[in-house]
């Protein structure tokens, strides 16, 4: 059994190493796919029905520029050729077979081997992304639009279920995308002796408080937003005497990491143990761990001498 430990913690540190760079790109890999599927293969089959619809020469009869018949319609000899030379180069899965394929599907390839190869479409695709996110953000920005959008909200918001994820998912983009104007400015990281004392919890500086605050106490206090897990973008604001609070000298993302991850994640500079820290910090950590560790034994001996007086109680019966 101690022999298999070894084995079993190496193991275990292997996966430690190689999951997280794995799992990261196959999360890349599947939001890529996302996109592609459900958004970037819809723009590219609207944007080739857009220049075929304009480029096409396609006749019921043969003309001077339609002359090479296909499914019963006529379209010009060199659209042909071009596609004949290359009728799957762009995308297997799209490989026309020339004999069965209709004037419209030609023509379609033809405009992806010569108009909208892969990477133009993902040019357009984010021309267009970012026209559009302007072009509501300005329509957001009217009161007519604003209205539109509170009306599109309260009918979310009286669908069970679906309004509990908008929620959760506008009050996350919100956090992170929202309005800068309006946006609350973080100015630190604070830990703050709440919700009663010897118990400290994490906080993000929004500014100064009211001022009757102030001239009552005779100190300056400051507004503090309390987060909470592991949903940051939700919490309670808090005013405190700034001589209560504590600096942590720490980034807003690495805040917002341990609150999210529910204090697994701590910064590698407030790692108790760690080489920044102090002796004296060290040695705390290991005697609370070794007196949890005594106390669990102890505990278990309790356990297991109740147990024996049951049993000897039952057998004198």
């Amino acid at each position: 059994m101690e022999s298999q430990r070894p084995f079993r913690q190496a193991i275990l540190r292997g996966l430690g190493v190689v999951l997280p760079p794995l799992l990261t790109i196959a999360l890349f890999f599947w939001a890529w796919s996302l996109v592609e599927s459900y958004v970037l293969g819809p723009v590219d089959w609207a944007a080739r029905t857009i220049v075929v619809t304009v480029i096409a020469d396609i006749s019921d009869t043969k003309t001077d520029t339609a002359v090479k018949e296909v499914g019963r319609k006529y379209i010009p000899q060199d659209i042909y050729n071009a596609v004949k030379q290359s009728p799957g180069d762009v995308d297997l899965m799209l490989k026309l077979d020339l004999e069965q394929a209709s004037a419209h599907e030609i023509y379609h390839r033809y405009v992806r081997l010569v108009y909208l190869q892969p990477w133009a479409v993902i040019i357009i695709f984010i021309i267009l992304f970012t026209i559009s996110l302007y072009f509501i953000g300005e329509v957001l920005a009217a009161r007519v639009g604003r209205g539109l959008f509170n009306l599109f909200e309260n009918i979310i918001n009286r669908i069970p279920l679906i309004r509990n994820v908008y929620s959760s998912v506008k009050q996350v983009t919100d956090f992170i995308v929202g309005d800068r104007e309006q946006a609350i400015e973080f100015n630190q990281v604070v830990a703050v002796e709440y919700p009663s004392q010897g118990i400290w919890s994490i906080g993000f500086v929004t500014g100064t408080t009211m001022r009757t605050l102030h001239e009552k106490h005779g100190e300056p206090f400051v507004s503090v937003l309390m987060p909470t897990s592991p949903m940051p973008a939700t919490g309670f604001t808090i005013s405190v005497p700034v001589s209560q609070t504590v600096n942590l000298n720490i980034t807003m993302d690495q805040a917002i990491q341990f609150v999210v991850s529910c204090g697994v994640v701590v910064p590698r500079t407030q790692i108790v143990g760690d080489n920044n820290a102090t002796v004296g910090e060290s040695t705390i950590v290991k005697q609370v761990i070794q007196g949890h560790i005594e106390q669990t034994e102890q505990d278990e001996e309790l356990e297991q001498a109740d147990a024996d007086v049951v049993e000897s109680d039952h057998n004198d019966e």
